[in-house]
């Protein structure tokens, strides 16, 4: 036990002793930069004042730029000019000063009516004359089909007779009207038409009846529609219910689905007064 104990006492004076040591170490450092602090802050002190006086390094002032070229303010947007509605369609019209005649020929229909409705803008034709002007044809988009002479009620290659193109372009080209042929035309622009005053030639079949179309090839390889009976008149006003139009001197009056059906076996092919506008 007494061993112990002063082994004990052996390590605790070890102990002592390495503290102090480690104390006188610490005193010693901090002499040193006691020492070494006064020396730096005299130092300073002998640096000349007017050093200590420097103003300090003028931030650099900003370069004045020119400015900026004013924009041109916008071009000011035009308010919308209310445009006026579409007049409508009247009810019902009825051209006066529109006449028709027998035709000479047993198929030169497109003839007659074409001179006959020239006639009402002003320039009289001979039908002779205008129905021995068109260009011949297998094709009826393309000239007059057949022997006028022939009988009525044939289709391509035989005598058949005439499309719209043809003929608007005979009356246009030597007669200067402004003739202009279509298909697809619906009724409302064929009611505007006569409302503006102006009758149309409308294909038709027979005496405004029903047919069957059928497709025909020509030499060249071309196909277009034909069929029996193709007829033309010239369309003179409309009512609520029905279409009055002249075939061969006389008025005839039929209601809209008669005349619908009748014209719409050949495509609602019509020729029409062609204003500078061109509406359609």
């Amino acid at each position: 036990m007494r061993k112990y104990s002063v082994v004990l006492l052996a390590i605790l004076s070890i102990l002592l002793s390495s503290c102090a040591q480690q104390k006188a170490y610490a005193e010693q450092e901090m002499m040193i930069t006691k020492t070494t602090l006064n020396q730096k802050s005299q130092n300073l002190n002998n640096i000349d004042p007017e050093l200590n006086q420097l103003s300090p390094t003028p931030e650099p002032t900003s370069t004045l730029r020119p400015s900026s070229t004013p924009l041109a303010s916008p071009t000011p947007i035009p308010s919308f000019t209310t445009v006026p509605s579409a007049t409508p369609i009247p009810d019902s019209v009825y051209l006066k000063g529109v006449t028709n005649f027998r035709q000479s020929y047993p198929i030169s229909c497109e003839s007659r009516t074409a001179v006959d409705w020239a006639d009402f803008f002003g320039v009289q034709i001979y039908e002779s004359d205008f129905q021995f002007a068109l260009p011949l044809s297998d094709n009826p988009d393309k000239g007059f089909v057949g022997d006028v002479n022939d009988s009525w009620g044939q289709v391509p290659p035989y005598s058949y007779g005439v499309h719209a193109a043809p003929v608007a372009t005979l009356l246009k080209e030597e007669y200067g009207l402004s003739a202009r042929a279509a298909r697809n035309f619906s009724l409302d622009n064929l009611k505007k038409e006569i409302a503006s005053g102006q009758p149309l030639i409308a294909w038709v079949i027979g005496n405004m009846v029903g047919g069957i179309p059928s497709e025909y090839i020509d030499q060249a390889g071309d196909k277009v529609t034909v069929a029996a009976y193709e007829h033309t008149v010239i369309v003179t006003g409309y009512g609520v219910d029905h279409i009055r139009y002249l075939n061969n001197g006389n008025f005839f009056q039929v209601p809209i689905d008669t005349f619908l059906n009748s014209w719409g076996v050949l495509g609602n092919m019509v020729i029409y007064h062609k204003d500078p506008g061109d509406r359609y």
